[in-house]
């Protein structure tokens, strides 16, 4: 059982906003640019990003480098956003690597994952879902290595040209793995209710499985699942889940 952050809303918060699997990178411009956007003009008084922002984080440090012309676009936009409201950050499976250097830099505040959101005299869990996703074996050992203090420092310790290379690799391997078919690993529904009984919640909001629905669970509780981004798809694949004091609420972006 994992330990549960707390965040109470502040009172005047009104509209919320979620948003996952973003995957952003150079190659894709036009999700970028549609994010960008939706950055700017959300009246949302919060936004929650639950992971997976970016394709892939090998370190802070790289918004210092030469080439970080498309990291350092998407500090501005963070940083812009949040000089006007509240922005948080929750380590999804591509970016557990974002550290203090870039939330400092951006001015978001980062998110334990799991964590419980109490808005308007309702709790809400959230996650990035893959530490749900049991029948992924692989996938969680691997997890249960990288997210290691250990892991870690000993990774950061690499060069960043290095970093970068290890990167590439896993993100072909893990192409190859979409283009042979395989199924993917859902999230397990005993171990949701299991973490929202244990919060004190009754929905749970999560990303990770890039497969958008809302999930009965039985005995009053759910769990809501968030779309991925995808500004090439047709049709695109645009999503934000807002939440208000009447619930939740799909809105696809233009």
């Amino acid at each position: 059982m994992p330990r549960f952050a707390e965040l109470d809303a502040p009172a005047d918060w009104r509209t919320v906003d979620f948003i996952s699997d973003l995957h952003l990178q150079a190659g894709e411009p036009a999700t970028f640019e549609a994010w960008q956007r939706y950055m700017h003009e959300t009246p949302a008084d919060a936004v929650f990003i639950l992971g997976d922002l970016f394709e892939v984080w090998v370190g802070d440090d790289v918004i210092q480098s030469a080439s970080a012309r498309f990291e350092t676009r998407c500090v501005a936009v963070l940083r812009a956003t949040s000089a006007r409201r509240a922005v948080f950050f929750m380590h999804g499976n591509r970016d557990f690597l974002v550290g203090d250097a870039l939330a400092t830099a951006a001015g978001i505040t980062q998110l334990d994952d799991p964590c419980v959101l109490g808005f308007h005299s309702r709790r809400w869990l959230l996650s990035h879902g893959d530490a749900l996703c049991l029948d992924d074996h692989d996938y969680l050992a691997f997890r249960a290595q990288v997210r290691t203090p250990e892991w870690r420092q000993s990774f950061l310790a690499r060069p960043l040209a290095e970093r970068q290379a290890v990167a590439r690799t896993l993100r072909d391997a893990s192409e190859q793995r979409k283009r042979s078919g395989a199924p993917y690993a859902d999230v397990d529904p005993t171990t949701a209710r299991v973490w929202l009984q244990a919060a004190g919640a009754q929905v749970l909001v999560h990303g990770h499985t890039h497969r958008p629905a809302e999930h009965d669970l039985g005995t009053g509780l759910s769990r809501v699942v968030l779309s991925d981004w995808d500004a090439a798809a047709r049709p695109p694949r645009l999503q934000v889940l807002r939440l208000t004091p009447g619930g939740l609420q799909r809105l696809p972006l233009g």
